[in-house]
């Protein structure tokens, strides 16, 4: 097991994951990593049946671990992204505990866009996935719907589209979108404004979660066969 610092080239070397990034999306040499204390990034070998390996981005409590890719000459402030993820568990407490695993920002504006990211929701007895935003007009929301389950221990691809003609994100599992998670400027989780995409400068993507204390205490996320570009990969 080889961890991540932050340098580059080591995350290069070490990996045989797929950062799979055009000139026209391009991310920055000096890629990072972002993590609280406790947490860790380490490079493992695959464990969903298909070879290379696969990052581990594990957390305690309310910890979080990213990788953050900074964007360069995105074409037309849009992307496609692509990710082989499984969560070992997601939390069962506190009501309404809130977790991100994708994160898009740019430095112009302080909305942060959350693609891939959703909630426990106690009236439903369950995880499920949702886009949402932050520090924005908008307000804090988590647009999650009962038709995206998030279950642990299985491996999805999902896949997201941020589509600046209409500050429009969609959401796909295992290559077939679901409509219900579509946000747009006029429909989304948050105020009557706007949802208006910042100038894309960063992705992260790993884990967080905000509340403390939750059950279970920590949590292991594996991420495989990323790729981030001006085109969609498909699963």
């Amino acid at each position: 097991m080889a961890l991540l610092n932050k340098s580059a080239t080591a995350l290069l070397a070490a990996t045989a994951v797929l950062f799979s990034i055009p000139p026209t999306a391009s991310a920055s040499p000096a890629w990072t990593t972002e993590t609280s204390a406790g947490s860790t990034i380490s490079v493992v070998p695959s464990t969903s049946g298909r070879p290379g390996k696969e990052l581990l981005f594990h957390t305690e409590g309310n910890g979080k671990a990213f990788v953050v890719l900074p964007l360069k000459s995105l074409k037309n402030n849009s992307l496609w992204a692509r990710a082989r993820v499984k969560v070992g568990d997601y939390p069962i407490s506190p009501d309404w505990a809130h977790w991100t695993m994708a994160e898009a920002s740019g430095s112009d504006s302080p909305t942060l866009v959350r693609p891939l990211g959703g909630q426990y929701a106690p009236t439903d007895k369950g995880n499920f996935y949702g886009v949402g935003s932050d520090k924005g007009v908008t307000g804090d929301w988590t647009n999650w719907r009962t038709s995206a389950p998030a279950v642990g221990g299985v491996w999805q691809c999902l896949e997201f589209h941020l589509d600046a003609s209409d500050n429009k994100v969609t959401v796909y599992f295992d290559g077939v979108e679901n409509p219900d998670l579509t946000v747009s400027t006029k429909s989304h989780g948050g105020t009557a404004d706007d949802f208006v995409f910042p100038t894309f400068d960063k992705l992260k993507l790993g884990w967080q979660l905000y509340q403390a204390n939750p059950n279970p205490s920590s949590y292991d996320v594996r991420m495989a066969d990323i790729a981030v570009g001006p085109r969609r990969s498909g699963c």
